[in-house]
């Protein structure tokens, strides 16, 4: 395996980029971290003639608190978003997906832009980022443009980009009170990046333990991450116990699409799903009490 020569283009500003990307298409690709270009390349999965890196963008890495919540660069890499002290508190969700990605050297490489407009169905961070509503900063040769994130995946290594835009940054929202949010995840060994299935949930308690305004997201057991809507149908107004969690659990499987591979059959995974279902919202409501 080799990759085949190419034209490598410094990007400076976020124009720079999109004017490249414009010019280039469709034989150009956008280097980040590289842990999945590259491997591409070498695999001759995607074939093109130009790369065009994002280092020197000003701004395109970093986490910073806003007014309204945190901003998180495209080329912030996993060990930066699970080491930095802004992660925590309602954040703390994204600590649970960082910390459980890849292996330390990928962690250290790879980028939540990366992660996010991949676009792999195994992905950690787009079911956590649905739940906590985050917003995707998209940059075009017209300008910025902001798109729910859960648009923004659309299947399997596919997204709503056009040729000439890449991902900026990803706005997270500030959290109100009582707010609790948990990612549970199953994978088959510790050193494997590739999660089985997924669940990220979130929800808002009252003063009375009813909870309301609930999320849960399902990923790598469908094309791209999935909301279970009906989780808040069930829950609205209602207090979490056994039965509610078996509920949800259910609706959860049902929205479910795995399919069977060399990491489990589609039953084994559907199951799955429901427990994590149960063991997310439980941890939810946890965090929501403290």
């Amino acid at each position: 395996m080799h990759i085949s020569a190419l034209e490598l283009h410094e990007a400076t500003s976020y124009e720079d980029a999109a004017a490249l990307l414009s010019r280039f298409s469709p034989d150009v690709r956008l280097l980040a971290g590289g842990t999945d270009v590259l491997v591409d390349l070498k695999n001759n999965a995607n074939d093109v003639s130009h790369l065009v890196t994002l280092d020197h963008i000003e701004g395109i890495r970093g986490i910073t608190e806003e007014g309204d919540g945190l901003r998180i660069g495209a080329l912030t890499t996993i060990t930066e978003l699970n080491e930095s002290p802004l992660i925590g508190g309602s954040y703390e969700i994204i600590r649970d997906a960082a910390s459980q990605m890849a292996t330390r050297q990928i962690r250290n490489t790879a980028t939540i832009g990366g992660n996010i407009a991949g676009a792999n169905p195994c992905a950690d961070l787009p079911p956590v980022l649905i739940v906590l509503n985050a917003i995707a900063v998209v940059f075009s040769e017209q300008g910025p443009n902001e798109v729910p994130l859960h648009d923004l995946i659309t299947g399997p290594r596919e997204t709503i980009l056009k040729q000439d835009e890449l991902l900026a940054a990803i706005v997270v929202p500030r959290p109100p009170p009582r707010f609790g949010a948990a990612y549970a995840r199953f994978g088959l060994r510790n050193g494997n990046s590739i999660a089985v299935a997924t669940v990220a949930a979130s929800l808002i308690l009252d003063d009375d333990g009813a909870v309301h305004d609930v999320h849960v997201a399902l990923g790598a057991v469908a094309p791209r991450p999935v909301k279970v809507d009906a989780a808040n149908l069930w829950l609205e107004g209602r207090k979490l116990n056994g039965d509610s969690f078996d509920e949800v659990a259910r609706a959860a499987m049902e929205v479910a699409q795995p399919i069977s591979d060399v990491r489990g059959s589609a039953e084994y995974r559907r199951e799955l799903v429901g427990v994590l279902t149960k063991r997310a919202l439980m941890s939810a409501e946890k965090r929501a009490k403290e």
